[in-house]
């Protein structure tokens, strides 16, 4: 897996998110994903809907991954 990979993969599973997805050794990967389907949701909520979008692939071709989760108002509270 790389960046690209794991990006591809969480906007194929929240449609219409920005997705921006760093690694220094493609197994550690930091994530910071914006979509409007975290509004209302708690932080693990949010978490839960990117680790769903990326399935098997969590545990094993990810071995870590951190996650920021914004809703749109929130990244321009920033």
């Amino acid at each position: 897996m790389n960046p690209e990979e794991v990006a591809r993969l969480i906007r194929a599973g929240l449609p219409g998110a920005q997705v921006q997805v760093a690694s220094e050794d493609n197994t550690h990967f930091a994530a910071r994903v914006v979509a409007a389907e975290f509004a209302g949701k708690r932080s693990l909520a949010r978490h839960q809907l990117v680790y769903r979008a990326l399935g098997e692939l969590m545990g094993r071709e990810i071995h870590a991954l951190s996650i920021e989760a914004l809703t749109p108002d929130e990244l321009g509270q920033r």
